[in-house]
């Protein structure tokens, strides 16, 4: 174990900690953790105070010409709050880590002892071991279901089989990488940990079954590219750490015609068991229950990068907390919110010539073409857009108005869910621009 004394100012709170997942930057890290757990950030800065010292060692790893923290983000908040209050999120709390600072017994340290861990394998070896006991905030934070699936998301890790063993596997029955050839197996599984980058170089994993859903040649042989760019060191972890890493590369991949694309795309008819005729007829299925919440609970396969941070929070407030029969209208005006946003990612994104003073109606249309101009919306679906510019359309910019502005406009849930229905494609083509 590797401990040095590291200077404070050379420690970055983890903008894609497992807890919240990828944020913009080091300052939205820390503003997450008091919006979230400002009481446990508050008695854990009292104790670090009173104490005048750590008891557990951050863990960190070098990232530039400083070190990056992956366990003891909030211990290393505080220290950073009570070294320079005015970077608190709030007045409230700039006082607060003030009047803490006064009381530190003695002077002030500017370095902290660290677990200095420079392979990130072992960084997420030790991650997985680690998260037992709150103790009110004062020890570690334990994490929840969703902050487990960030990481297993992010890292690939979890119970069963890894992606890295079926590519291995595949690669080997396809005699495409030797029994002797190592394959940095955390760096595959980090890279391919979620489905989004797997459709991208054209299989899905469903139930712990690998599916091709490429032309199983082209995947191969994708496959083997990126197993001999990791083998040869071309890529390692470092490169792929986060969702933009991982993109960027697999963009180079597709610049090179490396990964499979639609005309590439097959049935996998030979997946599914045969059908079997029933005896009896069949008695009618009772309809499902209409949702709940705006946007259906299922994965639409979103990868969220640090630039979507908002988008992806009112993403979450949408699916899974703010009930249509009890919050219609905060509802309608988020959900006018993600649209705008999202549609002004995908004209950062993809370059499209827009105005800041162009109205979201035609921003929309913009957009829109462009999507038609790259095969990903059909004729109908353009249309759709067109009408969404007109007044007297039930489903348009002039409703997604009203909501905001109209006194006498009062939004259903009905009305809601179709709106979301019509237009959840678009949104989602514009947040994986």
């Amino acid at each position: 174990m590797n401990i040095q004394d590291i200077e404070i100012s050379k420690l970055t709170v983890n903008r894609a900690n497992d807890r919240h997942g990828e944020l913009e930057n080091e300052t939205a890290a820390i503003a997450w953790l008091f919006n979230q757990r400002e009481r446990h950030m508050k008695s854990l800065a009292k104790d670090i105070a009173v104490q005048g010292k750590i008891y557990e060692l951050p863990l960190v790893s070098p990232d530039g010409s400083g070190f990056l923290v992956f366990d003891g983000n909030r211990r290393i908040t505080c220290l950073k709050l009570l070294k320079d209050p005015k970077r608190a999120p709030t007045v409230e709390l700039q006082d607060f880590f003030t009047g803490l600072k006064l009381d530190w017994p003695g002077e002030f340290p500017s370095r902290v002892a660290c677990q200095v861990e420079d392979d990130r394998n072992v960084v997420d070896e030790i991650l997985f071991r680690r998260h037992t006991g709150s103790q009110q905030g004062v020890g570690q934070s334990t994490w929840d279901d969703r902050m487990k699936a960030t990481f297993v998301n992010r890292t690939g890790k979890g119970s069963g089989k890894s992606v890295a063993d079926f590519v291995e596997e595949r690669l080997k029955e396809a005699n495409l990488l030797s029994e002797e050839v190592k394959l940095p197996r955390s760096t595959m599984s980090r890279l391919l940990s979620a489905e989004h980058f797997r459709n991208r170089v054209g299989f899905s994993l469903k139930k712990g079954k690998f599916i091709y859903t490429h032309s199983e040649a082209k995947v191969l042989s994708a496959l083997s590219r990126i197993a001999n760019d990791m083998v040869e060191r071309n890529v390692v972890l470092g490169n792929i750490w986060d969702i933009d890493g991982k993109n960027a590369y697999l963009d180079i991949l597709e610049a090179e015609n490396v990964l499979p694309t639609e005309k590439d795309y097959r049935n996998n008819t030979r997946d599914a068991p045969p059908e079997k005729k029933p005896e009896k007829p069949a008695r009618p299925q009772p309809k499902p229950p209409l949702r709940s919440t705006l946007i259906p609970h299922v994965d639409y396969g979103i990868s969220w990068p640090g630039r979507l941070q908002r988008h992806h929070q009112i993403w979450d407030e949408l699916q899974y907390h703010l009930e249509l029969k009890r919050h219609s209208n905060a509802i309608s005006v988020l959900f006018r919110v993600l649209l705008e946003l999202s549609v002004e990612n995908y004209i950062k994104q993809s370059g499209i010539d827009a105005h800041a003073n162009d109205k979201l109606a035609l921003k929309c249309l913009k957009v829109g073409k462009h999507l038609r101009s790259e095969g990903a919306i059909d004729e109908k679906e353009l249309n759709n857009l067109r009408k969404f510019q007109q007044g007297d359309q039930i489903i348009s910019a002039d409703t997604f108005n009203k909501y905001v502005h109209s006194s006498n406009f009062a939004p259903s849930p009905e009305h809601l869910r179709s709106m979301w229905d019509s237009l959840s494609n678009f949104i989602v083509l514009c947040l994986l621009a």
